[in-house]
C-alpha cells in the first residue's frame, strides 16, 4: 500500500510541482529577495529564514500532497474494493500517511544544501550553531508529520480534494498559531 501511495506520487507531476514550487520559494526568500529572511542580507550565518518560512510553506504543502489520497479511491470506486481485501482500515490509513510524509521529507533534503552554503560562507569556515541547525530540521520534520497527519484526516473525513485542501491548510494553520 506504502509503495503503490509512493509509486502514484512520483508517476504524476503533482509532487515534482509542489516540490518545486516550495523549493523555489524557500531559495528565494533565503538568498534572492532583500528582507529578514535573507541570509546575505542579515550578516549572520544563520538559518532563521529558512526555519520561520517553513512552516508557513508546510501549511500549503503538506495539504496539496495529502488532498487526494481518499478522494480519489472513492471518485474511481477503489475504496470499496480496497476494503475488501484483508487490510485493516488503519493499515491503509498509515500507509497514506507514511508515503506524504516521504514526499514532504523528500521535499526538505534539498534544503539541504542551504546549511551546506552556510557552513562555507560562515566566518571563518563551519563557524555556524549545529545544535541550532538540528533543533531546526527535527522540528521541520515533526510540524511536517503533525501537517500530514491533519491533511490525511482531511481527506479521509471529506469527498472533495478541494474541501480536503482548505480544511488541512485551515488545521495545519491552528497548529502554527498553537
Amino acid at each position: 500500500m506504502y509503495r503503490k501511495e509512493l509509486a502514484y506520487y512520483f508517476s504524476t507531476p503533482v509532487a515534482y510541482i509542489v516540490i518545486a514550487l516550495y523549493l523555489l520559494i524557500i531559495s528565494l526568500a533565503l538568498w534572492v529577495i532583500p528582507g529578514n529572511w535573507n541570509i546575505l542580507d542579515s550578516g549572520y550565518a544563520q538559518a532563521d529564514g529558512l526555519f520561520a518560512l517553513a512552516p508557513w510553506l508546510l501549511m500549503l504543502l503538506c495539504p496539496a500532497l495529502t488532498m487526494h489520497l481518499f478522494a480519489d479511491e472513492r471518485r474511481s470506486g477503489n475504496w470499496d474494493v480496497l476494503r475488501s481485501k484483508p487490510i485493516s482500515l488503519a493499515h491503509i490509513i498509515l500507509a497514506k500517511f507514511f508515503a506524504a510524509w516521504t514526499v514532504v521529507i523528500v521535499a526538505q533534503l534539498p534544503c539541504l544544501l542551504h546549511i551546506v552554503a552556510l557552513h562555507l560562507i560562515a566566518e571563518p569556515a563551519g563557524n555556524i550553531d549545529h545544535g541550532a541547525l538540528l533543533a531546526g530540521w527535527l522540528n521541520i520534520l515533526m510540524l511536517s508529520a503533525l501537517d500530514t497527519v491533519a491533511g490525511t484526516a482531511a481527506a479521509f473525513f471529506t469527498r472533495s480534494q478541494i474541501t480536503a485542501f482548505l480544511c488541512a491548510a485551515v488545521l495545519c494553520l491552528l497548529l502554527i498559531l498553537i
